[in-house]
């Protein structure tokens, strides 16, 4: 009666993904709260009588690279990365939720007050008080928002390792990229219907947080019921997982593919999340895209996830070829950032098609990179492992930002309108296709190393039953 109690939640399809739902909505929460201020660049830059902030694009850009100040230099997605492997996705997931609360909160507060016009000097660098405070609350979300991602991967391998894995996955990418697409659509919107305020979306996604923590906590409930099930269904005579120790940290960095991984993963993460920063404000400038509907372009790129993510995925699942689809994702990410890159090529039609483009690359690379890490590293450091990749990611995600908007104020600037800055977007967009080349070379580095090692990358992930590889087996040498 146990082993049928056993099957009915950890071999049970609805079980699974019910689980993958309520941890994909937290996700979808949190990317919603990540991306929201791209598209209100434009409003922070307006001057303070206008009703906007007064930032410059070098003060956004310090901003958006504060997303990564506390993973990198307090190295807390690494402790977060082994809190996940020695207290479990439950007490990681929640606690990971709570400091994006906390963390949302903070930036609204930091927004929606002007403490007076002061500021302070912080390495001989002058900071607004509501840029200071903003800042340090992003930073603080950006701790909760990355643990989580990690954990919800985590979760992901122990419910679906053996099934459909790099399909569940897309999914909740898929899922992550609803959170981003609403963020660069519907807040202008959000913001105009309010009286162009920037703190009353932030509000919004506050509200919206709490409800992915409830759906987290949900979760939480199944996945403790599973866990008694299989602890009651165990026979005693599995052997138990060798736990984690804080030397395998030396076992991940020592592997080749590891570091091809990590490094691809920063640089096409970087020449994707930074550019969608500075998107709506690159339609306005390059392409004449009135403000409030400046994010609509850029959010058919997550939207296009929605469906793409889950397809290679399932084809990742099915066919295989990881290795390759990561290549090819490159390539096109080459070619995406080099047209944008371009000046003449300024019509709205030609945006539209690059950011088409650019959804497809970006659900290759991720759809095949994400479940491959599983193939690399053993399930008892995979929490870890998450961690150091997203950590150095976060590197990408912190500095480039920031380079972006020093570029654009020292090299980029082409005229004033209506007291803001125009920009030429063209330095930026060749950074970025810069990203992609070195990524193109990464992913065939990967390639080589999975053939030297065999780690499968280039395998299917649905393991079949033995008797119908059997089977197969001998229809083949039938037909032989």
């Amino acid at each position: 009666m146990t082993e049928q109690i056993q099957r009915k939640l950890s071999e049970s399809k609805t079980a699974r993904w019910a689980v993958l739902a309520l941890v994909a909505f937290t996700m979808l929460c949190g990317y919603f709260i990540t991306d929201m201020m791209a598209p209100l660049q434009d409003l922070l830059q307006t001057p303070v009588d206008g009703g906007g902030l007064g930032w410059t694009a070098n003060e956004y850009g310090k901003f958006t690279s504060a997303y990564g100040w506390f993973n990198v230099f307090f190295l807390m997605l690494i402790f977060g990365g082994m809190i996940l492997d020695k207290m479990g996705v439950r007490f990681t997931g929640v606690m990971a939720t709570s400091i994006m609360l906390v963390g949302v909160f903070i930036k609204w507060f930091g927004v929606s007050h002007d403490f007076g016009g002061e500021t302070v000097s912080i390495f001989g660098t002058e900071w607004g008080y509501p840029l200071l405070v903003a800042s340090l609350g992003y930073a603080l979300f950006g701790v909760g928002v990355e643990i989580a991602g990690i954990t919800v991967s985590k979760i992901i391998v122990k419910w679906f390792k053996g099934k459909e894995m790099a399909l569940a996955m897309g999914l909740e990418m898929a899922c992550a990229r609803i959170g981003t697409g609403l963020a660069i659509g519907i807040t202008p919107l959000l913001s105009r219907a309010f009286g162009n305020s920037i703190s009353m979306p932030i509000f919004i996604g506050l509200i919206l947080l709490c409800i992915g923590l409830i759906s987290f906590i949900v979760f939480v409930v199944m996945d403790k019921r599973r866990d008694v099930e299989d602890a009651a269904a165990a026979t005693g005579e599995e052997e138990a997982e060798e736990p984690f120790r804080f030397g395998d940290i030396l076992d991940i960095i020592t592997l080749k593919g590891f570091w091809y991984m990590a490094l691809l993963c920063v640089l096409f993460y970087s020449a994707v999340f930074p550019f969608l920063k500075y998107a709506p404000n690159l339609m306005i400038n390059k392409f004449g895209i009135d403000p409030e509907w400046s994010g609509v372009i850029p959010a058919l790129l997550p939207f296009g996830n929605i469906l793409l993510t889950p397809f290679f995925g399932n084809l990742y699942d099915r066919k295989g070829k990881g290795a390759t689809i990561m290549i090819i994702g490159s390539v096109m990410l080459i070619f995406i950032h080099c047209m944008f890159s371009i000046p003449m090529l300024d019509n709205w039609i030609v945006a539209l098609c690059l950011i088409i483009l650019l959804g497809i690359a970006f659900s290759l690379v991720p759809s095949a990179m994400w479940p491959s890490v599983p193939k690399i590293i053993p399930e008892n450091k995979l929490g870890t492992a998450y961690a150091l990749i997203f950590w150095v990611q976060n590197w990408g995600l912190m500095g480039v930002p920031y380079m972006i908007g020093i570029v654009l104020d020292k090299y980029c600037i082409t005229g004033m309108v209506d007291g803001k800055p125009t920009y030429n977007y063209m330095i930026p967009m060749m950074i970025f296709t810069c990203f992609g080349i070195l990524a193109l070379c990464i992913s065939l580095l990967l390639k080589r190393e999975d053939r030297i090692k065999g780690y499968g990358l280039e395998l299917p992930n649905i393991q079949k039953d033995a008797d119908i590889v059997l089977a197969e087996e001998m229809i083949g040498e039938g037909q032989r």
